[in-house]
C-alpha cells in the first residue's frame, strides 16, 4: 500500500467528489493532473506543472512542492537543485478534484528555471494589440537569477 493510498479516497459519486470532504483526485489517462503555482502574497501566477499521485501525496505530507515531471519522467521536488524550494502556504482543490491550485511562498523568490520570477514573464498580445505579427512582449525585464551559476550546463528540462 503507498502513502496516496491512504490520502486519497475513492470517486463513488458526483456528490461526494463535488460536495463532500474527502480529496478524491481524479487523474488522467497518463496518471497526472494540472496544478496551478501561485505567490502566496501576490497572487501573481509563477508556474503550471502537473502532479502524479506521488507528487501529490509528498506534497500534502512535506508541506513543500513536488511534481511530476514529464520530459524527465520522475518526480521533482521544487528547488532540490536550485535552493527555491516552494513552501505550501495553502493548497486546494477544484470542485470535480482534477486540479490543484497551490499557494506559495519561495526563498530566492523566483519559479522559474529560465531565471525569471515566474514562467509566464511574456505577454501575447491580442486584438488590436496585436500588430501584423505577434510578438511577445517581456513582462519582466531581469531575471531573478543566473541559470548557468545554478544549474551549470545542463540541458534545459524543457524538451522542444
Amino acid at each position: 500500500m503507498s502513502a496516496s493510498d491512504s490520502l486519497f479516497g475513492q470517486r463513488t459519486s458526483i456528490e461526494q467528489v463535488e460536495e463532500g470532504c474527502e480529496l478524491a483526485p481524479k487523474f488522467d489517462a497518463s496518471g497526472v493532473l494540472p496544478c496551478v503555482t501561485t505567490d502566496h502574497h501576490s497572487g501573481e501566477v509563477l508556474m503550471v506543472a502537473v502532479m502524479n499521485r506521488e507528487a501529490l501525496a509528498k506534497t500534502i505530507e512535506t508541506g513543500e512542492a513536488y511534481y511530476y515531471s514529464r520530459s524527465r519522467q520522475q518526480l521533482w521536488h521544487k528547488g532540490a537543485t536550485s535552493g527555491l524550494v516552494q513552501k505550501v502556504v495553502e493548497m486546494r482543490i477544484d470542485d470535480d478534484q482534477d486540479c490543484v491550485w497551490l499557494r506559495v511562498e519561495i526563498k530566492g523568490g523566483a519559479s522559474c528555471h529560465v531565471g525569471y520570477r515566474s514562467c509566464f514573464y511574456r505577454k501575447v498580445p491580442v486584438g488590436e494589440q496585436r500588430r501584423s505579427q505577434t510578438s511577445l512582449e517581456f513582462t519582466e525585464r531581469e531575471k531573478t537569477f543566473d541559470p548557468k551559476l545554478i544549474y551549470g550546463d545542463a540541458p534545459n528540462p524543457t524538451q522542444l
